[in-house]
């Protein structure tokens, strides 16, 4: 297939890549061998975008999601008055201890018909004292875990968060219904967890919802350091946000079919060197986060989802945070889906009306089909992580040539097996370091290490698996090493 884009503006030509007696000149040079086990020749180049064929059993289960039961979820929060943080924990109708006690419920219902597939816990800690918690506090995070099939284990995370608040962040009394932030994300959570629990995949998936978010992320940052602690190899994180309309009900258009996903640039967790390193070899939009919204983009299309994703180069709003954060302090890959336009008259406000305006997270003010529609985005990217193979390992591009190489010219990457028995091999992935996405794609076998005649100064690359099945994993960009 030939590409204009990767070698000038002539394209492609034979002398673009070594020749196959080259090749085998090459194969017979005592350090080429133990450098360069293999030479890829342009002939398999192909596009990088998916193929468009999605598995039936997701459409069949993205036809399951129910914006009835997303409607009686977010009615159910609601109908907690409360869900701050400080707010009761033992008041059996209102506050924050009713709330986790109804979603664990919930979780125990849906794990019920796992065939023992789904687990539920109550992680459960007691925050200290800080500017928005005035008296150590409990905080509990309720977790659904769909067990994965994969050795290591790899793991994909989804949550929303269950607190709620008013205009003033330690008022813990006064209504604070929550309906939008972030009512919508735990219907979200809850409906993914009861879909996804029939079903099981290579990869573990867990099913969140969290606390102490509106205080300073205290249940989710609790909860990615436990994770990290244990060696959880979190491949993959989304935080569902304020994502209950496309109607910012404040005269502006209405976008009902748009969801917003945030992604930093700059991985979170990066030392001064690292970052001083990316900005070198032209890195900055290739941190593991940017990686996971392309995957995204190539699973979740809106001819399958009815969706179309709004990926913003932003770790999120200006200045503001959700619960993706949290993972992206630990190195994950994270990312935060939601609405296409905010009304702050709508979060973070006293119930009431002033100025003939109404102000308050009332239920009114959200669309239920919009919910099912970016719950049904959530799944189908869930599902495309957790049947793929895993993002491979220790990826390296190599900065000095072996020996009789000229220079930069060539290209040499090499990266870890991954433990799926299932692959077919590798790709490398290339693109214009001005294009948003991966544009070609070269199947190279399976092979832990390859030689390219293009020269890195020009283009980006990445690597992924691919499987029997077809699925590709999201691409790992190479680090730099000499």
């Amino acid at each position: 297939m030939k590409n204009n884009n990767l070698s000038g503006p002539k394209g492609f030509s034979r002398r673009t890549f070594l020749s196959a007696s080259a090749v085998m000149a090459l194969a017979t040079h005592p350090i080429i061998r133990k450098t360069v086990p293999a030479l890829a020749a342009p002939a398999g180049l192909t596009s990088a975008t998916n193929t468009g064929n999605f598995d039936p059993n997701l459409r069949a289960l993205l036809a399951q999601i129910d914006p009835n039961r997303i409607q009686a979820t977010i009615q159910k929060l609601v109908s907690f008055g409360t869900r701050h943080t400080a707010s009761s924990q033992t008041d059996p109708v209102r506050g924050i201890g009713a709330a986790t006690a109804w979603v664990t419920q919930q979780m125990q219902a849906f794990a019920a018909t796992s065939n023992g597939n789904m687990t539920v816990q109550q992680q459960t800690f007691v925050q200290p004292v800080s500017s928005r918690i005035p008296v150590p506090t409990t905080i509990t995070n309720c977790i659904a875990t769909l067990q994965g099939t994969a050795s290591p284990q790899r793991f994909y995370v989804v949550t929303g968060h269950l607190d709620s608040r008013v205009t003033d962040v330690l008022d813990f009394t006064d209504d604070a219904p929550g309906a939008d932030d972030d009512g919508s994300g735990v219907a979200c959570v809850l409906e993914l967890a009861r879909l996804f629990a029939t079903h099981q995949f290579p990869g573990t998936i867990v099913f969140a919802t969290v606390a102490g978010e509106e205080e300073g992320l205290y249940g989710s940052t609790f909860m990615a350091a436990q994770m990290a602690a244990a060696g959880n190899d979190v491949q993959g994180m989304f935080s569902n946000d304020i994502m209950g309309t496309g109607d910012a009900h404040d005269g502006s258009k209405p976008d009902p079919f748009t969801v917003r996903l945030f992604l930093e640039g700059i991985p979170t967790n990066v030392t001064a060197n690292q970052v001083g390193l990316m900005q070198a070899v032209g890195g900055e939009n290739d941190g593991v986060s940017r990686q996971l919204g392309r995957f995204v983009m190539s699973v979740a299309p809106f001819n399958l989802t009815g969706m179309n994703i709004r990926l913003i180069w932003r770790r999120d709003r200006y200045l503001r945070a959700s619960d993706h954060v949290s993972f992206q302090g630990q190195g994950y890959p994270a990312a935060r889906f939601t609405e296409p336009r905010e009304n702050f008259d709508h979060e973070h406000q006293n119930t009431q009306v002033v100025n003939g305006v109404q102000l308050g997270d009332l239920i009114q003010f959200v669309d239920f089909d919009y919910v099912a529609r970016v719950t049904g985005v959530n799944a189908a990217a869930l599902w495309g992580l957790a049947s793929s193979p895993s993002t491979p390992k220790n990826v390296q591009i190599h900065t000095t040539p072996p020996a009789t190489f000229s220079g930069t010219n060539l290209t040499s990457l090499q990266w870890n097996a991954n433990p799926e028995t299932n692959l077919t091999g590798y790709e490398v992935v290339m693109r214009e370091t001005t294009d948003s996405d991966w544009t070609s794609a070269l199947p190279v076998g399976n092979i832990t290490s390859v030689t390219l005649n293009i020269s890195k100064d020009n283009v980006q690359f990445g690597i992924r698996a691919v499987d029997q099945n077809g699925n590709r994993s999201p691409v790992a960009f190479p680090r730099v090493v000499s």
